[in-house]
């Protein structure tokens, strides 16, 4: 296995529809997701997509960490999970904003609307078909990674660009999480709690 480096947004291969894959079986397919799983272990991350690894192909690596459910969200966590031509959709119109952050964008965080209930159907590496359902903040991460599929980085998505702001400039978060942290990544809270200007801006 090896660690891969991460497409930065701005290259090509980021606003590219990834390729289909025909084997999900394949010795290339699996030493790529091995790679995947071994770069986010590396890094501590949840979740990527392989136009990431600059492989235009729609296989997506995840995980659910439990540090990471946000508090009232009903999640448990999730092992490694490999996805090969997952197709999400969603359950119905309705659509909530997430805080988001992406290893392409680096040092940025913004809030992007994204459903919270999705039908999943996908390949595994033995090449079964997988349905189940996704809620919540899982939901969310799914749809972040299967827009890397289709050449969408997640500010692309967003509907107010006041809400995309600098890692160590968490403003507009901080802003909620002292309103109402009830439902927030802790990622995104510990953004916040070692933020200087908190005790200034936001009490």
């Amino acid at each position: 296995m090896a660690v891969l480096r991460i497409a930065k947004m701005g290259n090509p291969v980021l606003l590219r529809k990834a390729e289909p894959v025909a084997d999900p079986t394949s010795p290339e397919i699996k030493r790529l997701a091995a790679d995947m799983q071994e770069t986010l272990e590396d890094i501590g991350a949840s979740g990527l997509a392989a136009p990431q690894v600059f492989v235009s192909r729609r296989v997506v690596v995840y995980r659910i960490i439990a540090s990471r459910i946000p508090e009232g969200s009903g999640l448990a966590p999730r092992p490694w999970t490999v996805m090969v031509n997952p197709v999400i959709t969603p359950k119905s119109a309705r659509q909530t904003p997430i805080w988001e952050r992406c290893l392409s964008i680096p040092g940025l965080h913004g809030k992007v609307p994204r459903y919270l209930q999705l039908n999943v159907r996908y390949q595994d590496l033995q090449g079964r078909t997988v349905e189940h359902e996704a809620h919540s903040s899982w939901a969310a991460l799914l749809q972040h990674e299967c827009d890397h599929l289709d050449g969408i980085v997640y500010p692309m998505r967003m509907t107010d660009l006041s809400l995309l702001a600098y890692n160590d400039e968490p403003g507009p978060l901080a802003r909620e999480v002292a309103s109402n942290p009830a439902g927030i990544d802790p990622l995104f809270i510990d953004l916040v709690e070692r933020w200087p200007g908190r005790s200034r801006w936001f009490t």
